[in-house]
C-alpha cells in the first residue's frame, strides 16, 4: 500500500468517526419508553461498506462509545464500543463476501446481520447490568433502532454509491 493509501485510509476512518458521533447525537424522540431514534447507526452502517471491516469497526465503536461519554451515559460505553464495532466488522466482511453488480440483498443481509448483533448484545449487556427487567424493557427500542439504521444505512450507502468519486474509491 502506498503511503498516500495509508493516509486516504486514516483520514476516511476518522472522518467516518466524527460522522458516526454526531449522527448518533442527533436523536429523534418516540414516546415509546422514553426511546429515541438516531442516525448513528445509518453512518455506522455507511462506514462498514466503505471502509475496510477493520476500518469500519474502528469508526463505528469509537464514535459511538464516544457519544455514549458526551452524553453521560459513560456505563454503556464499552458495550457500544464492541457491539457497534462488531456490527460493522460483520456488515463490511458480509457486503464484501457478497457484492457483485447490484449488491442490494447483500446490503440488506449485511445490515440485517449487524441489527441481530445490536439486538443480542445490548440485550446481554442490560441484562448482566439491569436485570430482566431492564433488558426487556429495551428490546422494542433496540429492535427499531436496528431496523431504522438497515433502512437508512442501506438507502444512504446507495446514494452515495451514485456519486462517481465514491464508486471509484470505495
Amino acid at each position: 500500500m502506498k503511503d498516500d493509501d495509508k493516509i486516504k485510509k486514516i483520514v476516511w476512518t476518522g472522518l467516518l468517526t466524527a460522522m458516526v458521533a454526531v449522527g448518533t447525537m442527533i436523536r429523534v424522540p418516540y414516546p415509546m419508553a422514553n426511546g429515541y431514534l438516531n442516525a448513528g447507526d445509518a453512518i455506522v452502517m455507511v462506514s462498514a461498506f466503505l471502509l475496510t471491516p477493520w476500518c469500519g469497526a474502528f469508526a463505528a465503536g469509537v464514535g459511538s462509545a464516544l457519544t455514549d461519554f458526551l452524553y453521560g451515559m459513560a456505563i454503556y460505553a464499552p458495550a457500544t464500543l464492541v457491539i457497534k464495532g462488531c456490527m460493522a466488522l460483520a456488515a463490511g466482511a458480509i457486503l464484501r463476501a457478497l457484492r457483485n453488480k447490484k449488491p442490494i440483498f447483500p446490503a440488506i443481509l449485511a445490515c440485517t446481520a449487524a441489527t441481530v448483533i445490536l439486538f443480542a448484545g445490548y440485550f446481554g449487556y442490560e441484562l448482566l447490568i439491569f436485570g430482566w427487567g431492564g433488558a426487556i424493557a429495551d428490546l422494542v427500542p433496540n429492535l427499531l433502532q436496528g431496523a431504522f439504521g438497515t433502512a437508512a444505512g442501506t438507502a444512504l450507502f446507495y446514494a452515495l454509491m451514485r456519486i462517481p468519486y465514491v464508486r471509484e474509491h470505495f
